[in-house]
């Protein structure tokens, strides 16, 4: 017999297994009823807790916005000595949870994609103007102490961040080999930190 648990705990496990499920699958595919079969309960359990499939998938990206723009990548960047530790820093938490959670780059992509603005796609949207902003600050550091090009555009330089990363996702998720991420992106950012201009 499942074991009931608390409100949050529950729908934090809901939206863990959607989020595992969508490292497996087209989240399109992905019904409530996998969604419950995942977890070990009725779909009827689900729809206690969430009264839509767009309800899980809403709560997930704000569980991304949370952990990984909140937690990790800030904390990376508040822990390091220099703007441009902090982003090198930044880039291996980002590569990190993607290895740890396939699920949520396959989900974000998938968001992307739909013609119409939903809950779960605004969202997906203030996480990347977040994450945006997070790197824009570092690299205005970078200039300001003169540890980067004085003439460095702060606008492609985090477009370019965001793209190196996007790439290495999109062949993890070619090879099926998240893990592969990480034997890749050391060599990947030290191209990244040389276009930057970095003082030497």
């Amino acid at each position: 017999m499942q074991t009931r648990l608390p409100t949050e705990e529950r729908q934090a496990e809901i939206v863990e297994a959607a989020l595992r499920l969508a490292s497996e699958s087209s989240p399109a595919l992905i019904t409530t009823g996998d969604i419950a079969a995942a977890i070990g309960v009725t779909q009827g359990a689900v729809f206690k807790h969430f009264p839509t499939k767009d309800a899980i998938w809403l709560a997930a990206m704000r569980w991304v916005r949370e952990t990984l723009l909140l937690q990790n990548l800030q904390a990376a960047a508040d822990q390091s000595a220099t703007p441009l530790d902090a982003l090198a820093a930044m880039f291996r938490a980002h590569v990190e949870f993607v290895i740890a959670h396939p699920g949520v780059p396959r989900f974000i992509f998938h968001e992307l994609q739909q013609p119409a603005d939903s809950a779960a796609k605004l969202e997906v949207r203030g996480v990347l103007q977040g994450y945006r902003k997070l790197l824009l600050g570092q690299l205005a550091q970078s200039i300001e102490q003169r540890q980067v090009s004085a003439d460095l555009d702060p606008e492609a330089a985090a477009t370019s961040f965001i793209g190196l990363i996007q790439g290495l996702v999109m062949q993890s998720m070619l090879t099926g080999k998240p893990a592969a991420m990480r034997q890749q992106a050391n060599a990947i950012f030290t191209l990244y930190r040389r276009g930057l201009g970095e003082a030497r």
